[in-house]
Protein backbone atom coordinates (compact mmCIF):
# COMPACT_ATOMS: atom_id res chain seq x y z
CA UNK A 1 0.00 0.00 0.00
CA UNK A 2 1.24 3.59 -1.15
CA UNK A 3 0.85 6.41 1.05
CA UNK A 4 -1.05 9.72 -0.38
CA UNK A 5 -1.80 13.24 1.39
CA UNK A 6 -3.31 16.13 0.00
CA UNK A 7 -3.29 19.14 1.95
CA UNK A 8 -4.30 22.86 0.86
CA UNK A 9 -4.31 26.51 2.61
CA UNK A 10 -5.44 29.55 1.18
CA UNK A 11 -2.85 32.44 1.51
CA UNK A 12 -4.14 36.35 1.93
CA UNK A 13 -2.03 37.64 -0.39
CA UNK A 14 -1.15 37.85 -4.31
CA UNK A 15 -0.67 35.23 -6.88
CA UNK A 16 2.44 36.75 -8.00
CA UNK A 17 4.12 37.16 -3.81
CA UNK A 18 2.91 33.68 -3.34
CA UNK A 19 4.63 32.03 -6.28
CA UNK A 20 7.38 33.96 -6.19
CA UNK A 21 8.33 33.35 -2.19
CA UNK A 22 7.59 29.67 -2.49
CA UNK A 23 9.30 29.21 -5.49
CA UNK A 24 12.71 30.98 -3.59
CA UNK A 25 14.64 27.67 -2.48
CA UNK A 26 17.70 29.62 -0.71
CA UNK A 27 15.03 31.28 0.97
CA UNK A 28 13.57 27.70 2.60
CA UNK A 29 15.55 27.59 5.38
CA UNK A 30 13.91 30.41 6.66
CA UNK A 31 10.11 30.25 5.19
CA UNK A 32 9.92 26.54 6.48
CA UNK A 33 11.36 25.94 10.00
CA UNK A 34 12.13 22.14 9.07
CA UNK A 35 14.89 23.09 6.54
CA UNK A 36 18.44 23.24 7.69
CA UNK A 37 19.35 22.92 3.75
CA UNK A 38 18.24 24.21 1.12
CA UNK A 39 20.80 24.64 -1.91
CA UNK A 40 19.90 25.26 -5.72
CA UNK A 41 22.23 22.42 -7.19
CA UNK A 42 21.49 22.91 -10.77
CA UNK A 43 18.93 24.30 -13.35
CA UNK A 44 18.59 22.72 -16.88
CA UNK A 45 15.48 22.77 -19.15
CA UNK A 46 13.51 24.45 -16.69
CA UNK A 47 14.42 21.45 -13.92
CA UNK A 48 16.13 22.69 -10.30
CA UNK A 49 18.00 19.87 -8.70
CA UNK A 50 18.36 20.56 -5.16
CA UNK A 51 19.68 19.47 -1.86
CA UNK A 52 17.34 19.27 1.31
CA UNK A 53 18.28 18.47 4.60
CA UNK A 54 16.01 18.50 7.63
CA UNK A 55 16.82 19.98 11.78
CA UNK A 56 18.20 17.60 13.28
CA UNK A 57 16.10 15.12 14.50
CA UNK A 58 15.56 13.70 18.22
CA UNK A 59 18.84 11.97 18.29
CA UNK A 60 20.59 14.33 16.11
CA UNK A 61 20.29 12.66 13.11
CA UNK A 62 19.90 14.96 10.12
CA UNK A 63 18.06 13.63 6.99
CA UNK A 64 18.59 15.09 3.77
CA UNK A 65 17.30 14.12 0.23
CA UNK A 66 18.48 15.57 -3.67
CA UNK A 67 15.05 16.29 -5.33
CA UNK A 68 14.57 17.42 -8.87
CA UNK A 69 11.79 20.15 -9.34
CA UNK A 70 10.25 21.67 -12.05
CA UNK A 71 7.83 24.78 -11.39
CA UNK A 72 5.65 25.80 -14.48
CA UNK A 73 4.50 29.60 -13.61
CA UNK A 74 1.75 29.14 -16.95
CA UNK A 75 -0.11 26.44 -15.32
CA UNK A 76 1.28 28.16 -11.75
CA UNK A 77 1.98 24.24 -11.05
CA UNK A 78 5.71 22.61 -9.56
CA UNK A 79 6.04 18.57 -10.31
CA UNK A 80 9.27 17.29 -8.09
CA UNK A 81 10.39 14.11 -7.25
CA UNK A 82 13.12 13.23 -5.09
CA UNK A 83 16.38 11.37 -6.61
CA UNK A 84 18.02 10.51 -3.68
CA UNK A 85 15.44 8.56 -1.72
CA UNK A 86 16.44 7.42 1.83
CA UNK A 87 13.56 5.62 2.85
CA UNK A 88 11.41 6.22 0.33
CA UNK A 89 11.06 3.68 -2.39
CA UNK A 90 10.02 6.97 -4.66
CA UNK A 91 8.12 10.30 -3.43
CA UNK A 92 5.91 12.64 -6.07
CA UNK A 93 5.10 15.44 -5.08
CA UNK A 94 2.49 18.09 -7.22
CA UNK A 95 2.26 21.52 -5.94
CA UNK A 96 -0.96 23.66 -7.49
CA UNK A 97 -1.75 27.09 -6.80
CA UNK A 98 -5.17 28.85 -7.87
CA UNK A 99 -6.99 32.14 -6.94
CA UNK A 100 -9.03 31.42 -4.25
CA UNK A 101 -11.81 33.69 -2.15
CA UNK A 102 -9.55 35.47 0.13
CA UNK A 103 -6.01 35.09 -1.69
CA UNK A 104 -4.55 31.76 -3.78
CA UNK A 105 -4.85 28.45 -2.50
CA UNK A 106 -1.91 26.54 -2.59
CA UNK A 107 -2.07 22.65 -2.37
CA UNK A 108 0.25 19.97 -1.97
CA UNK A 109 -0.17 16.49 -3.23
CA UNK A 110 2.37 13.32 -2.28
CA UNK A 111 2.79 10.25 -3.63
CA UNK A 112 5.08 8.12 -1.66
CA UNK A 113 5.46 4.47 -0.48
CA UNK A 114 8.47 3.46 2.41
CA UNK A 115 10.70 0.95 1.84
CA UNK A 116 11.03 -2.16 3.59
CA UNK A 117 12.80 -1.16 6.87
CA UNK A 118 12.43 1.88 6.55
CA UNK A 119 12.00 3.47 10.42
CA UNK A 120 8.28 4.15 9.36
CA UNK A 121 5.58 2.44 7.40
CA UNK A 122 3.58 4.03 4.52
CA UNK A 123 0.72 4.50 7.12
CA UNK A 124 2.72 5.89 9.89
CA UNK A 125 4.55 8.37 7.29
CA UNK A 126 1.45 9.74 5.93
CA UNK A 127 0.37 10.37 9.64
CA UNK A 128 3.45 12.14 10.31
CA UNK A 129 3.25 14.45 6.64
CA UNK A 130 -0.29 15.27 7.39
CA UNK A 131 0.58 16.49 10.79
CA UNK A 132 4.39 18.30 9.72
CA UNK A 133 2.87 19.58 6.08
CA UNK A 134 -0.35 21.59 7.69
CA UNK A 135 2.51 22.40 10.64
CA UNK A 136 4.26 24.14 7.52
CA UNK A 137 1.50 25.85 5.59
CA UNK A 138 0.11 27.75 8.08
CA UNK A 139 4.27 28.82 8.91
CA UNK A 140 4.46 29.61 5.35
CA UNK A 141 1.05 31.62 5.35
CA UNK A 142 1.59 33.37 7.97
CA UNK A 143 5.36 35.00 6.56
CA UNK A 144 3.64 35.39 3.15
CA UNK A 145 0.63 37.26 4.76
CA UNK A 146 2.80 39.50 6.30
CA UNK A 147 5.24 39.63 3.53
CA UNK A 148 1.82 41.01 1.78
CA UNK A 149 1.03 43.25 4.50
CA UNK A 150 4.47 45.11 4.80
CA UNK A 151 4.55 45.73 0.73
CA UNK A 152 0.85 47.22 1.44
CA UNK A 153 2.74 49.75 4.10
CA UNK A 154 5.56 50.61 2.08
Amino acid sequence: MAGHVDNAVVIAAPMDLVWRMTNDIPSWTSLFDEYSVAEVLGVRDGTITLRLALQPDENGRVWGWVSERTPDPETRTVRSQRIETGPFKYMFLFWEYTEADGGVRMRWVQDFEMKRGAPLDDAAMTDRLNTNTAKQMRLIQQKIEAAARATVGS
